[in-house]
């Protein structure tokens, strides 16, 4: 028998923390960037060049978390039958926490002892393990870490449905996740549905990211003889796939390997002893990939780091596009859904790491559930796709009503009521009646929206510090500078505010930059992330006595402790510099890719650089 029920995930948990109010203007530093476009066929060219975000906006970054964790409580949706328990996380962007196969006792999944944000994803807090849904962009999603809508509603087969369903805000896209489990199924069906309620094209990205336990003997499969490699060097190369590859343990350095999938889609880890996890889908979700960490020093350290004690993992990954470096364009009013499924493997393991490839993939393809099955599968589903739950579960933001009081959307199955309206949504319902917002300059603005239907509204409001600072932000989202900082130097002049003077910072550069740092923040000198990027912003300018004076009185700690070794260098004092790093800090937010860690430690000792500041990709 199939049930649905809540239930309380305890686990050592770190607080996400505040918002970071401060606009994420900068584009976002990609870990990931192709430089060998011209060498690539058409297609895959086109998609690489096409949809890419410039910035995250309207959403904030989310950087307010710390190292320090305490036993909490995440709440949890269980859905089970005889030979399976999913549980799912809707408080954290509906994250497939564990998977567990109830006749084994295994626990298909990476599941993370802790919950620990780190920055990797779009907004900057992630987390690892389990089975991530990402809508949006390349990269971690921004709803990661955000809360989603959540009910139940009876499946085709009279079992319940677990629906997740959210608007994803930097494409203005709604989009719902079913989890299914039939009577006596040994594969979790998820259903998957994105729409375009728009009247142009939407650039569209999604990956479900599956992580699982790395041993020695795990081996990747896919029904593919050739994968795209990118290493992280610039280049996107089409390999072999048969060898060393499929043995993640065997790899040194980080690495993606992107299977050029023929046949029906799915992808594998299996253990030494043939057993494992298994993804498949329908056909629309047509890429897969490997990513593994490698051996090095840096790619065993981001482990710990992400899931302390708990040993290495890797991801098997689901796609729309052939890699995660592309963006496909869903038409206006179109809709895309597929269909995956999740479950054990138990195949023959001398075939499964046999050096026979064809045979190897072929002992795992025969445990899975035929396309004839998940077209099946598919097609009930589709029948209840638009039932509308009656009977919430968890509740997600109120952006989606937001956007359906302004413009009333036909999406049946995936409601977003008026009761999930809150604060941060007040300011912008008064826009839709006629109030332009207003307030202390001192005060922290609302975030602003930034889609060309908010931007209009905001560019006729009455003229004030408030809507000046608003219309500045829409005019940088949508890549027109000048206009931006014509409109933020009239939101000073209106009223000074550290907010528009921090944003003209951002847009100049050297001492001018870093003078409009020093002034904002003498109106907000308690608001750390402007103190970090004012500091920051005086280094860049060769301004190392004006960061000491920002410094003066702060907690020498994490990230204020890796710019006190750099600012001691500035000045000359190396041997200052040297005493940060000996008397030990952990920057909370240090990012992928990120080398300022390892960088200053080079100019500050001839010493090989402690494991744990170590954080290198390659």
């Amino acid at each position: 028998m199939t049930s649905l029920y809540r239930a309380g995930l305890v686990l050592p948990a770190a607080e996400l923390g505040p918002e970071n109010p401060l606009p994420p203007l900068r584009k976002p530093e990609a870990v990931a960037k192709v430089s060998n476009v011209d060498e690539l066929p058409p297609d895959l060219a086109e998609n690489v060049g096409y949809g890419r975000l410039d910035t995250t906006l309207p959403c904030l970054l989310q950087d307010g978390y710390t190292r320090e964790r305490a036993e909490r409580e995440l709440p949890a949706v269980v859905l089970e039958n005889d030979k399976l328990r999913a549980t799912v996380l809707p408080s954290v962007g509906g994250r497939l926490y564990s998977l567990v196969h109830k006749p084994s006792g295994r626990e298909l999944l990476y599941r993370n002892p802790v919950f620990q944000p780190a920055n990797l994803a779009l907004r900057d807090a992630w987390f690892a393990g389990g089975v991530e849904w990402n809508l949006g962009s390349t990269g971690h999603t921004t709803l990661t870490c955000e809360p989603m809508f959540a009910a139940e509603i009876e499946g085709p087969d009279g079992t319940p449905v677990l629906r997740l369903w959210e608007w994803e805000r930097t494409r203005d896209l709604p989009y719902q996740v079913d989890f299914w489990l039939p009577e006596g199924a040994e594969h979790l069906l998820v259903a998957v549905r994105v729409r375009n309620p728009h009247p142009y094209d939407v650039p569209v990205y999604w990956w479900s990211n599956i992580a699982v336990p790395q041993n020695e003997g795990t081996r990747v499969l896919a029904p593919a003889t050739q994968a795209w490699h990118y290493g992280y060097s610039g280049r996107l190369d089409l390999v072999d796939v048969p060898g060393e590859l499929t043995y993640p343990a065997r790899a040194e350095a980080a690495a993606d390997y992107f299977f050029e999938v023929t046949g029906r889609p799915w992808v594998a880890a299996v253990e030494q002893d043939g057993t494992g996890l298994a993804q498949l889908s329908t056909g629309r979700l047509r890429g897969r990939k490997l990513f593994l960490w490698g051996e090095s020093t840096g790619g065993r350290r981001w482990q710990e780091w992400l899931a302390p004690g708990a040993g290495g993992y890797l991801e098997i990954q689901a796609g729309l596009a052939r890699t995660q470096l592309e963006h496909l364009r869903l038409p206006p009013g179109e809709s895309w859904d597929w269909l995956e499924a999740y479950g054990p493997v138990a195949a023959d393991p001398v075939a499964v790491h046999g050096e026979d490839w064809t045979a190897a993939r072929e002992a795992v393809a025969a445990g899975l559930p035929s396309a004839e099955t998940m077209d099946g599968f598919h097609d009930a589903w589709r029948k209840i796709a638009d039932v509308t739950p009656e009977s919430f579960l968890a509740t997600g933001s109120g952006w989606g009503a937001l956007e359906n009081r302004r413009a009333p959307m036909c999406l049946p199955g995936t409601p977003f009521p008026d009761e999930s309206l809150g604060p941060d949504q007040e300011p912008w319902l008064a826009l839709l009646e006629g109030t332009p917002p207003d307030g202390d300059p001192l005060a922290v603005p609302p975030a602003t929206l930034v889609n060309r239907y908010w931007a209009d509204l905001m560019e006729y409001a009455p003229k004030n510090w408030l809507t000046w600072y608003h219309r500045g932000v829409a005019h940088w989202a949508a890549g027109r500078q000048s206009d931006a900082v014509r409109a933020w130097r009239e939101s000073v002049s209106a009223a000074e505010n550290p907010w528009a003077l921090r944003n003209l910072a951002i847009a100049t550069a050297g001492h001018e930059a870093a003078w409009l740092y020093r002034r904002a923040v003498t109106l907000a000198p308690s608001l750390r992330p402007l103190v970090v990027e004012a500091i920051a912003a005086q280094l860049a300018a060769g301004l190392p006595d004006e960061a000491s004076v920002l410094l003066e009185g702060l907690p020498v700690e994490g990230r204020i402790a890796l710019l006190t070794a750099r600012t001691r260098l500035a000045l000359g004092d190396t041997a200052g510099a040297k005493a940060v790093y000996d008397s030990g800090f952990e920057v909370a937010n240090i990012r992928e890719g990120e080398t300022s860690l390892s960088d200053t430690w080079a100019a500050v000792s001839d010493e090989p650089l402690p494991e744990q500041h170590d954080f290198r990709m390659k």
